[in-house]
């Protein structure tokens, strides 16, 4: 069963507590919440709705629970002091716009099972300096990187059959790309301005 979310929110300390074994967290929960800055999921949450936390600018440090199944669209964007994500393995989309313009975020670990990275997933993330995408990934959607400008390398697994337009458009720290033979197709713009190529 879904449950509504019912949880003790410490704003004094900010720092998000659940009180109870909620297993979804639904749409816009928490959007816009700037006081919270750390937050623990119980191992019972399976969804995070969409633009849960959207704009919860204070939040730095996210523990998801190993549980978790889906991650909703513009779950975590504009979480802009975020620093870093581990995003379980039963997570197979990383849908559009999850975390872009998280600014501060310098690393991302990826679900093992992802099979996608949604459009704008990781857009304008400017201190992602390196990024490891699991081999069950078969598609990067259009603009998923664009403008992580601290970006320097990238290495594309076999997987991986089409890459999106714009895909890592002005990515100017970039200086090495290894894209395999599994790629047929590249899209418009894909490496725009990636002046360091």
């Amino acid at each position: 069963n879904s449950v509504l979310l019912s949880n003790t929110y410490h704003g004094d300390k900010g720092i998000l507590k659940f009180d109870t074994d909620v297993t979804e967290i639904q749409a816009e929960a928490f959007k816009g919440c700037s006081d919270i800055v750390s937050m623990t999921l119980p191992n019972t949450v399976v969804t995070i709705g969409g633009r849960a936390f959207e704009g919860s600018k204070g939040l730095h440090t996210i523990l998801l629970s190993e549980s978790l199944k889906e991650i909703g669209t513009k779950a975590f964007c504009d979480c802009i002091s975020l620093r870093s994500i581990n995003i379980p393995n039963g997570v197979t989309e990383i849908k559009k716009s999850t975390f872009q313009n998280c600014k501060k975020m310098l690393s991302a670990s990826y679900s093992k099972t992802a099979t996608s990275i949604g459009e704008y997933a990781f857009s304008s993330c400017s201190s992602l300096t390196s990024i490891t995408i699991p081999n069950s990934v078969t598609s990067i959607g259009d603009a998923a990187f664009a403008v992580c400008s601290g970006l320097t390398s990238i290495t594309i697994p076999n997987s991986v059959t089409s890459i999106g337009n714009n895909a890592f458009q002005n990515c100017s720290s970039l200086t090495s790309v290894t894209i395999p033979n599994s790629v047929t197709s590249i899209g418009a713009s894909a490496f725009q301005n990636c002046s360091s190529l």
